[in-house]
């Protein structure tokens, strides 16, 4: 294998040396070897992508639809989610302007930071957040401010957030992820609405990532382009409420001026959007908006399993409103960090869950669970941490 001649290590891009890779999949790599492991680490739906959306996506196959589609993704579909975000969230999108169809809503984020910001800017993210947030806002040029949101159970508390912001008045964006991954937090309209007024008051672009929109339970979904529209930038997709992870189809919707600008980047990174995955997301959006509601009533029952089985054996945890995790408090019991915790839970119960540190510095002593996987592994799952836990922790520690 060649070596790097040793006089072009400058060709390498130098935020890079600032970005670790992400500790969800650095940490799924390193345990997926152990025997019988089950795996319970990754945001992957359990749930098949329903037939009628595939026969879509295999029929434009079929109908030789091969060729490219415009940038910003076909009219059609774009009109089926600007008819979407109206019938389901009450929004308003001009589908020729004010929306774009993207590789996944994780190149609508990487798009919107490398369209919204500059070298210096500061963009700033509540935590535990999703790893891939701080990473592509760091590839843009910009930096970081955390905002710690585990004293307020996960939520961002109004007058906190207006003290960092006023301690930090450089900072440009937001980026609010709800339902939350990985606390499964979600929104009132009344909590939304007093975040949007200390928003306003700082002038901020606010990066709205609702890719777990569709997957709600005891409250409806309330967006908040729907209080600041004119300052909001909507993320969104199909990947996780209609099982389509690996279709790679999202969505950028928000003011025409600065969608403009993230379809310039856009057009760039990835040309346009793969067409089958295109036509299976407007069969998606178009017939299949009640597919979800199996999935829901699973993940609710999944969701209630796991909270009533670890809660007694000693693990916090605030009930998810939204999305398909559990963040789970690590009982005192245990005095190591919790990627410790989460390796000795894969190497000695063989189940795969993953440590809260990946999620930011206020994740430590948490891990998540996603209980999308199906209902038999998670029983046996729970099986294994409760035998776990009566061989390492006593009840008077618990």
């Amino acid at each position: 294998m060649p070596n790097l001649d040793p006089n072009l290590t400058e060709v390498f891009n130098q935020h890079l040396t600032q970005i670790k890779p992400s500790q969800i999949r650095s940490f799924s790599k390193e345990i997926k070897d152990i025997p019988g492991l089950i795996s319970l680490n990754v945001g992957e739906p359990g749930f098949n992508t329903p037939e009628h959306i595939k026969k879509a996506a295999m029929a434009s196959i079929a109908e030789n639809k091969s060729h490219y589609s415009p940038q910003n993704g076909w009219l059609e579909l774009r009109q089926t989610i600007s008819d979407f975000l109206q019938q389901r969230l009450h929004l308003t999108y001009d589908p020729e302007q004010e929306v774009i169809v993207t590789d996944g809503a994780t190149e609508a984020l990487s798009s919107t930071f490398l369209a919204t910001v500059n070298p210096g800017d500061q963009v700033l993210v509540p935590q535990p957040a999703y790893p891939a947030y701080g990473a592509m806002i760091e590839l843009a040029g910009a930096s970081v401010i955390p905002l710690d949101t585990s004293p307020n159970q996960f939520k961002i508390d109004p007058q906190t957030l207006d003290e960092q912001l006023t301690a930090y008045p450089e900072v440009k964006e937001i980026i609010l992820n709800y339902p939350n991954n990985p606390t499964g937090v979600e929104y009132t309209a009344t909590e939304l609405e007093a975040l949007a007024a200390v928003i306003q008051r700082h002038h901020l672009l606010v990066i709205a990532d609702e890719i777990y929109s569709e997957l709600t339970y005891s409250l409806p979904h309330t967006s908040i382009a729907n209080i600041i529209p004119n300052s909001t930038i909507l993320i969104n997709g199909v990947s996780k409420s209609h099982a389509m992870t690996g279709y790679r189809l999202g969505y950028v919707a928000g003011p025409a001026a600065v969608v403009a600008n993230i379809n310039k980047v856009h057009g760039y990174l990835v040309t346009s959007p793969s067409n089958p995955a295109q036509y299976a997301a407007i069969e998606a959006l178009q017939h299949g908006r009640h597919d979800t509601e199996p999935m829901l009533v699973e993940y609710q029952q999944r969701r209630d399993l796991v909270t009533e089985t670890l809660r007694p054996l000693g693990f916090e945890i605030i009930n998810p409103d939204g999305a398909f995790y559990i963040f789970a408090k690590i009982p005192s019991c245990y005095h190591e960090s919790s990627r410790e915790f989460c390796l000795r839970l894969a190497q000695e119960a063989h189940v795969g869950v993953t440590p809260g540190s990946a999620f930011g510095t206020s994740g430590e002593g948490y891990f998540r669970i996603s209980y999308a996987a199906n209902l038999a592994q998670i029983k046996q799952a729970l099986t294994n941490i409760k035998r776990f836990v009566a061989e390492t922790a006593t009840p008077k520690s618990l």
